[in-house]
């Protein structure tokens, strides 16, 4: 008896087995019935599959406009202090017509000269070999911790220097009825110059490491070097971004990447002239210089994929970032402006020309050997074909400006003036009216030139929401978000023309 119950639990216990595969095995489920998550997801996926192109599309827009004010100052800015220079010293023959002895860009021009003049002069009491061969002799964790803290003071250097320098140009360029609130233009002018020659020393130290590395002979220094760059991924992956933090991110990648090609050029420089600029050694830095290059795209990729991913960020935004670069551009060219175009790049990606450019003066100068007249003919046509380069690529550059600006419908902004008045008070309504005639249009605005204004009158600017962000006083922002019904430009929530680098450290903007 007690033996047929046994039998009888373990027949049961066989069955309810055989049900169970049974089931899993025919177990079914129907995804529409949580259709909105799956397409959620897939949707994520589109997203990550689009960003490498969306990526690199706002990239390389970004590099030609750090291109194109990196070749403003070797080929349009020797220029512009010489025609400055002209003026000021055929003033007397043609009387004094105006109240300004120079126009206020032609004081900018003349110091960043007269600093670019001094920072190359004074580079050549410091010497590139012994700098070399001094870090050479280091460990392999010396340089790797020593490239890391170039990195961090570099990025601190770039977010003080633009201070530096504008305010020296506003402090040479200040009307002069108002009450003196600075110390003067001889310290300003002595802080630009120890800041650019000081900056561009570290540049220097950073481009010797890297060739340091390209030098090394079991490569190890430039292995841990590049595999540094994913490390940054860890950093920036699993942070919460929005949509500005996104912005100050994507600005600071384009500066480093085009930072990085010019270091890639400077190290190619020093060492084919080591190699009496044999042809031959140039393949032998390709590789390394591909492996930097793709280790810097494939970081820059991963690290958007997954931050869009993780945060809920469309692949659109870097089209609306791109607009923004492109709005800068617009408004640097329209009539009164209120800052030159490579300014504006330095404030919005922390990208500074000045000491870049007196480095690669520096290298240049000492690695090419310039002696008669058909090497010297040859420098007057090379600097020919930068200034055409220039020319070329700002014309370039200007027209997909318009065409994204005009796709992302942020005409009206570049018509709208902003509450400029007396310092620390907004202009009343009736004269923050202004609506563009229907005769002005985009394409004419960015080609006339600018006027001068009298001193008394109330200047209208054509400026941007990031000119109100960087020079509107706090006690102010009450004041004209009160007007907010006249303006879109006081909207409680910064939009991305408010970005800039001074935040670009990846601070929060609420």
């Amino acid at each position: 008896m007690y033996r047929k119950a046994h039998e009888s639990d373990l027949w049961r216990i066989y069955l309810s087995l055989l049900r169970f595969i049974n089931a899993e095995l025919t177990r079914g489920y129907f995804l529409e019935h949580n259709e909105a998550k799956y397409t959620e997801r897939r949707e994520r996926v589109y997203t990550c599959m689009r960003i490498p192109r969306e990526l690199e599309k706002l990239m390389i827009f970004g590099i030609f406009l750090c291109l194109d004010a990196f070749l403003y100052v070797f080929t349009l800015l020797p220029l512009r202090v010489f025609l400055a220079m002209f003026r000021f010293i055929t003033l007397p023959c043609y009387g004094l017509r105006d109240r300004r002895l120079l126009q206020p860009a032609q004081v900018c021009d003349i110091f960043k000269g007269v600093i670019l003049l001094i920072c190359y002069f004074m580079m050549h009491y410091v010497d590139y070999s012994m700098m070399y061969h001094l870090i050479r002799g280091q460990s392999v964790i010396k340089l790797y911790i020593i490239y890391n803290m170039l990195e961090v003071a570099d990025r601190l250097f770039s977010s003080f220097g633009q201070d530096i320098l504008d305010a020296l140009y506003w402090t040479a360029t200040e009307p002069k009825e108002r009450k003196r609130a600075h110390i003067g233009v001889i310290p300003h002018f002595f802080m630009a110059v120890l800041y650019v020659f000081l900056h561009a020393i570290l540049i220097m130290v950073q481009a010797t490491t890297l060739n340091v590395a390209f030098n090394s002979h079991n490569k190890s220094l430039l292995t841990i070097m590049m595999s540094n760059n994913f490390v940054e991924i860890k950093g920036s992956v699993f942070k919460k971004f929005e949509k500005n933090n996104l912005f100050q991110m994507s600005n600071s990648d384009i500066k480093e990447r085009f930072t990085n090609y010019v270091l890639l050029l400077i190290v190619c420089l020093r060492n084919m002239e080591q190699f009496s600029w044999n042809p031959d050694h140039l393949w032998v830095l390709f590789p390394d210089v591909c492996m930097v290059i793709a280790s810097e795209i494939a970081v820059d990729i991963v690290k958007h994929a997954f931050i869009t991913k993780f945060n809920d960020i469309t692949a659109d935004v870097y089209s609306e970032y791109r607009a923004s670069l492109a709005f800068d551009l617009v408004s640097s060219r329209q009539k009164n402006a209120y800052t030159d175009y490579s300014d504006s790049v330095s404030r919005r990606m922390g990208f500074i020309p000045l000491p870049l450019a007196v480095l690669l003066i520096r290298v240049v100068t000492s690695s090419v050997k310039v002696q008669g007249v058909l090497a010297y003919a040859c420098v007057v046509l090379f600097y020919c074909g930068l200034i055409s380069l220039k020319v070329l690529n700002s014309i370039v550059l200007l027209g997909k400006s318009c065409q994204y600006v005009k796709e992302a419908n942020m005409e009206e902004k570049l018509f709208n003036p902003p509450p400029a008045s007396t310092p620390g008070k907004p202009l009343g309504k009736s004269q923050s009216k202004y609506k563009p005639t229907q005769d002005e249009n985009l394409s004419a605005s960015v080609t006339s030139q600018p006027v001068h204004q009298k001193e008394n009158a109330a200047p209208q600017l054509v400026t941007s929401n990031s000119d109100q962000f960087l020079t509107t006083p706090d006690g102010d922002e009450k004041d004209i978000s009160q007007d907010s019904s006249e303006s879109k430009h006081t909207s409680a929530k910064k939009d991305l023309l408010e970005i800039d680098r001074f935040t670009i450290c990846g601070n929060r903007i609420d």
